[in-house]
């Protein structure tokens, strides 16, 4: 199997990202880290003309975005367009909305909502994906959020994007998980976890914690994954330097940029 690219997830840089300016320079700080792909999330609002033709002129392709949940039901006609704009295949859910969380129900029916907007995102060559965080890890009977999740969606419709520090937080294993999801997850996201001065769990650069990276690069070449998004929600430093450190962990690991 051909190793994933490793991309940049933008949100991880949201700070530096709120005007087309902004984004121009961070786009360009990110291409002279050495990386080639960027996930679109956590911009300033913005032409998508302006978006497109910023990352062409550095290179980047975009891979992946995030977008509300909300949006494919207010302006799924925007969505379509603005990802064939960009020329990007995978429409990505950053997360679940809260109606849907507290209950197995919740679960079904986000799962019959999704995999029918996927299925009309298919028709038009596109991918929805769905981005985990912990709360998908509690259990409602004898299966999690996760797994009804997994389930009751249609896996024609629904694709996953696993994060491997929120799936390890959830108490469950990010390996398993990578195996699992074989055949439905072609992005993810990479994200480190370690502990604290007060040992509590925290987001670190990729290779600094304690995740099990030579078992979950493994994994994702062997299961096909296509995109990798390094994302860092909290840096403990500029954010660039934790970009930067994580390039550079995961270039010494042999992954491809």
């Amino acid at each position: 199997m051909e190793k994933p690219v490793i991309a940049v997830q933008l949100f991880t840089l949201r700070d530096y990202s709120q005007t087309p300016e902004d984004l121009k320079q961070t786009l360009h700080r990110v291409k002279a880290m050495g990386y080639h792909a960027v996930q679109v999330s956590g911009i300033g609002p913005m032409d998508p003309q302006i978006v497109k033709d910023a990352a062409a002129k550095e290179g980047l392709t975009i891979c992946a975005t995030h977008i509300g949940f909300d949006r494919l039901g207010n302006d799924l006609d925007g969505v379509i367009r603005q990802h064939k704009l960009w020329d990007c295949k995978y429409v990505g859910i950053g997360s679940m909305p809260e109606k849907y969380r507290n209950n197995r129900e919740g679960y079904l029916q986000f799962a019959k909502e999704a995999s029918e907007y996927g299925r009309l995102l298919a028709e038009q060559g596109l991918t929805l994906i769905y981005h985990n965080h912990n709360f998908e890890f509690r259990k409602y009977g004898n299966a999690t959020g996760m797994e009804i999740l997994f389930e009751e969606s249609d896996p024609a419709a629904l694709q996953f994007e696993l994060d491997t520090y929120w799936v390890q937080a959830g108490g469950s294993d990010p390996i398993d998980w990578i195996k699992r999801l074989r055949g439905r997850m072609d992005v993810m996201h990479y994200k480190d976890m370690a502990l604290n001065e007060q040992s509590q769990q925290i987001m670190t650069e990729v290779g600094e914690g304690n995740l099990n990276w030579k078992g979950i690069l493994a994994a994702c070449e062997e299961t096909g994954v296509k995109w990798c998004a390094v994302e860092q929600d909290d840096c403990q430093r500029d954010p660039f330097e934790s970009l930067k450190i994580s390039k550079d962990n995961l270039a010494a690991m042999g992954c491809r940029f």
